[in-house]
């Protein structure tokens, strides 16, 4: 029986800072999913943190409140753009399995490690723009929070996102990636991660199917939907390029395998789609 998201879920946060929600939560409300809006809190002492870290702790915000749950949580930051049907869509992992950590809905620059007979894919993404989090895995990422600030400081830039599944990993949870992408990064380009050598932008390779609504970074535009369908070409083919190259399925991934087969039908299976 597939288990449907908005059966399982406890509770949604949605992460921001000064953006507008408004849109994210009627989506979200429309898919039978009650959110809660967790602002930064205007702190003196945040004057001297990177925009990194202040994002980290909002994050730490919700994990605390995940970890009193005996269901899941889902977080998605304000520029997240959710398809339309998310509610409906399938979990993409066992939700009565204790090792799960983090599933993400959408995932930036993917990987698969691994994918069960049930079709429940484990792999890594270097975004918490949206993702399912247990109470187990809220609990070590709090642990991860504390090691940021210690080892690396409030005040320096960190891609602590990025080590999420390391981190998980670790200390023996398993991390799922979609089969394709629940919604979109809406957002504009990240100047701070860009200073910091990562990419400017980022966008679902494939996504499930048509977004609820517009994503910021065509509003205002004159070329509007030109423009959109533009940025999604790009990110379609920048998803088959990553394939192709061995980027989301790694050979020695592929060589190691049991089930070499599964892999690949899931792998080429995601990308072969016709919506952009």
């Amino acid at each position: 029986m597939t288990t449907r998201l908005s059966d399982r879920i406890t509770q949604v946060f949605i992460i921001a800072y000064k953006e507008s929600t408004e849109l994210l939560e009627q989506a979200l409300k429309q898919e039978g999913l009650q959110c809660e809006v967790l602002r930064q809190e205007p702190k003196e002492e945040y004057k001297n943190y990177s925009p990194s870290y202040r994002c980290l702790l909002n994050h730490k915000r919700a994990w605390e409140s995940a970890v009193q749950q005996d269901r899941l949580t889902l977080i998605v930051e304000a520029d997240f753009v959710p398809v339309l049907g998310l509610g409906k869509l399938p979990l993409p992992f066992n939700p009565d399995d204790n090792t799960v950590g983090v599933a993400w809905l959408y995932a930036c620059a993917p990987q698969v490690y691994s994918v069960s007979q049930e079709g429940y894919a484990q792999g890594y993404s270097a975004s918490t723009v949206a993702y399912i989090v247990t109470p187990q895995g809220a609990r070590c990422l709090i642990e991860l929070a504390e090691e940021v600030k210690e080892k690396i400081g409030a005040a320096n830039y960190s891609s602590w996102d990025s080590g999420v599944d390391s981190y998980l990993r670790a200390r023996k949870l398993k991390n799922y990636i979609p089969f394709r992408n629940y919604g979109e990064h809406g957002g504009m380009p990240n100047i701070e991660h860009h200073r910091n050598g990562l990419s400017l932008t980022h966008r679902a390779d494939v996504l499930y199917g048509k977004l609820a609504f517009t994503p910021l970074y065509v509003t205002g535009k004159s070329e509007g939907k030109l423009a959109f369908l533009q940025t999604r070409l790009q990110a379609r083919l920048k998803g088959i390029a990553r394939l192709a190259t061995g980027r989301f399925l790694r050979l020695p991934v592929l060589k190691g395998s049991s089930v070499p087969l599964r892999l690949l039908r899931f792998a080429v299976g995601r990308q072969l789609s016709m919506r952009l």
